[in-house]
C-alpha cells in the first residue's frame, strides 16, 4: 500500500476517534474527512461507511489489548484481572469512540463469523477466560465465556458505572469481574444440569435423598433381622 494511501487511511480512523469521542450529534463522512484534511471522495475510496471506520478503530484498540494480554506472565483469575483492569484504561481512555460499533447482529453471530474488530478482542481474552474457568473448578464455557465477560465490559457499561456511579476504574474493573465469576460458575452449573429448571433439579436431589433414606432404612432392617437370627 502506497505512503500516502496509509496515512489517508490512519488520518481517517484518528479523525473519527478524535470526533466521537467528543461527540456532540451525528457524524457523517463529510465530517470525518474534513477534520483529518482529506476529500470526501478520498475517504469513500478507503471507507464504505462510517461504521467502517469504526470497526477499523476498534480493532487497533483491540490491538492494543491482545498486545498487552499477550505479554503478561499472569495466570488464571490474576490474569483475567490484569486483561480486564487494561482494557477498562483503554475504554475510559478512548470515550465515546468505543460507544458506536453497533449491529444487529448478536454478539457471538458475530464472533463466529470472524468480525475482525471481535476476533482480536477475543483473541487477548481465550487464555485468561480459559485459565479463569480451570482455576475455579469450571468445564471449559469457550467462547460462551467471551460472551459474558462481553456483556458485562460492554464500553457503554463501563462509561456509566464511572462517569454516573463515580466508581474508579479499580473498583470497576473488580465488581464487575467478581460479577463475572458468579455468572461463569452459575452458566457452568447450568450446562452441567443439562438445562433443567431449578424446580426440576430440586426434585431430582429429593428424589436422591428419598431412595438413599430408603437405602438406609433397608439397610436397617437387614442388619436388625441379622441380629435377631444370630
Amino acid at each position: 500500500m502506497r505512503s500516502d494511501t496509509q496515512r489517508n487511511r490512519r488520518q481517517l480512523i484518528k479523525a473519527a476517534g478524535q470526533l466521537f469521542a467528543a461527540r456532540r450529534g451525528p457524524i457523517s463522512m463529510t465530517d470525518i474527512a474534513k477534520h483529518a484534511e482529506i476529500s470526501t471522495a478520498t475517504a469513500y475510496r478507503h471507507f464504505a461507511s462510517v461504521e467502517d471506520i469504526l470497526s477499523e478503530y476498534r480493532f487497533g484498540v483491540g490491538q492494543k489489548l491482545r498486545d498487552f494480554s499477550l505479554k503478561q506472565d499472569a495466570t488464571g483469575l490474576e490474569l483475567l484481572v490484569a486483561v480486564s483492569r487494561k482494557w477498562v484504561d483503554l475504554v475510559t481512555r478512548h470515550g465515546g469512540a468505543m460507544l458506536y460499533t453497533r449491529s444487529g447482529e448478536g454478539y457471538l453471530a458475530r464472533l463466529r463469523k470472524g468480525a475482525f474488530y471481535l476476533t482480536v478482542q477475543a483473541e487477548a481474552l481465550e487464555r485468561p477466560l480459559r485459565e479463569t474457568c480451570d482455576e475455579l473448578g469450571l468445564e471449559p464455557l469457550g467462547d460462551e465465556a467471551m460472551f459474558l465477560w462481553n456483556i458485562l465490559f460492554d464500553p457503554r457499561e463501563i462509561l456509566d458505572l464511572i462517569n454516573t456511579v463515580g466508581l474508579t476504574k479499580d473498583q470497576a474493573t473488580e465488581r464487575l469481574v467478581a460479577a463475572l465469576k458468579g455468572a461463569m460458575t452459575g452458566w457452568s452449573e447450568d450446562r452441567a444440569s443439562g438445562g433443567r429448571t431449578s424446580d426440576e433439579r430440586a426434585g431430582a436431589d429429593s428424589s436422591r435423598a428419598n431412595s438413599s433414606n430408603d437405602a438406609s432404612a433397608e439397610g436397617a432392617a437387614e442388619a436388625a433381622s441379622d441380629k435377631a437370627a444370630s
